[in-house]
């Protein structure tokens, strides 16, 4: 079993976890109160901004093989993810530039940036947002939510190409050969940060 196939085999009741949590079921069921999904999205957007950073900086000690992989990642998730971002705010009335980090969203985002100071370490710490999200979009898309907002939101972390993108991780972590216990033990700490970050400010 390769590194990744492991990490998957640690995470798979964590996002069960996930799914139970009221603000992922009230997302699922498309009747999560408006406030509630305007203060994750401000956290949200600001912790992707800190991500593109993640992936910028593994970007920078990445093999030559693996560079562009990293510079998509971060272009997709600028340009991708944080317009979908702005579109949503737009529609619950989020304050993305007035937002401050909340404690959830600051230690995870600090976990990360220290992390990526090694490469194969940045990888397995990130990969529980890249895994996490592809298998929670396709978990919610089988009874996806009426709400348009919502269904929008499911329907983007569902996408094949989310899917696509999760798996070059997958790829550069098993070719980064971490050792298998610090690489869990990251992975393990991020779904951790994961699950704290639905409990929005």
């Amino acid at each position: 079993m390769s590194v990744s196939e492991e990490l998957h085999v640690i995470g798979r009741p964590l996002v069960e976890a996930q799914l139970a949590h009221p603000t992922v079921a009230g997302i699922a069921r498309g009747d999560l109160p408006e406030p509630v999904f305007r203060s994750w999205l401000e956290q949200d957007y600001l912790f992707l901004l800190d991500y593109v950073r993640v992936f910028s900086r593994l970007a920078w000690q990445a093999p030559d093989g693996h560079l562009g992989d990293l510079v998509d990642l971060a272009h997709s998730t600028f340009h991708d993810e944080l317009n979908l971002h702005r579109s949503l705010s737009a529609g619950f009335g989020a304050d993305l530039d007035g937002a401050r980090k909340g404690p959830a969203c600051a230690a995870y985002t600090a976990f990360l940036l220290d992390s990526a100071a090694v490469y194969a370490d940045g990888l397995a710490a990130l990969y529980p947002c890249m895994w996490g999200y592809s298998t929670l979009g396709r978990r919610l898309a089988e009874n996806p939510p009426e709400e348009p907002r919502y269904r929008a939101w499911v329907d983007t972390y569902a996408h094949p190409g989310f899917a696509e993108l999760t798996g070059r991780i997958a790829v550069m972590i098993d070719e980064a050969a971490p050792d298998p216990d610090r690489a869990r033990r990251l992975f393990t700490e991020g779904m951790a940060h994961e699950t704290a970050f639905w409990d929005v400010p």
